[in-house]
């Protein structure tokens, strides 16, 4: 999905307090529900309200997607995801444009000298956080990045089911 975004809305915040722990930063829009219609991923200012740069435009926050994302890294997905992009061609370009799409999305909500051309989780040539990846292909949609879309489709969890309702890691319903 390229920006706009779904406005966020109070009960957003509110969501995104309990799945975060904490309030949310800079937050543009959300970028991707779950089906019952809560965020999934939001789309954060490069610049955050305190001055601070923020590369992760694209920030997961479903505790059972981060979750998921979570497993995959302690599993050695990431490492796995790596030797495939080096060893295939049309995952590098797809990767490439992956990486140039993140940066075209966030620079419509402003310039950041300071992130300049660096955009998330590797991007464009190592695979480094499946959160990053991930949230960037929930937001974008199937087919614009091939390396989230690979993390989505190992993971536990799916976008296509609920799982708010489910005690997130810590017990907690997320």
């Amino acid at each position: 999905m390229t920006p706009p975004f779904d406005p966020v809305t109070e009960a957003d915040l509110a969501m995104l307090h309990v799945q975060l722990g904490r309030d949310a930063r800079g937050v543009v829009g959300v970028a991707a529900r779950c089906v019952c219609g809560n965020p999934t991923v939001v789309a954060t200012a490069p610049r955050l309200p305190d001055g601070t740069p923020f590369p992760t435009f694209y920030y997961l926050t479903h505790p059972a997607a981060t979750a998921a994302m979570s497993r995959l890294e302690a599993e050695h997905v990431m490492r796995e995801l790596q030797d495939e992009l080096a060893a295939d061609e049309q995952l590098q370009e797809g990767y490439r444009r992956a990486h140039e799409a993140y940066l075209a999305d966030r620079a419509l909500y402003g310039d950041v000298p300071e992130i300049d051309g660096v955009s998330a989780g590797g991007m464009p040539t190592r695979v480094k956080c499946l959160h990053a990846l991930a949230g960037h292909a929930l937001a974008a949609g199937p087919g614009v990045n091939p390396v989230g879309d690979a993390a989505l489709a190992r993971a536990d969890w799916s976008p296509r089911r609920c799982a708010c309702a489910d005690p997130g890691p810590a017990g907690v319903a997320a």
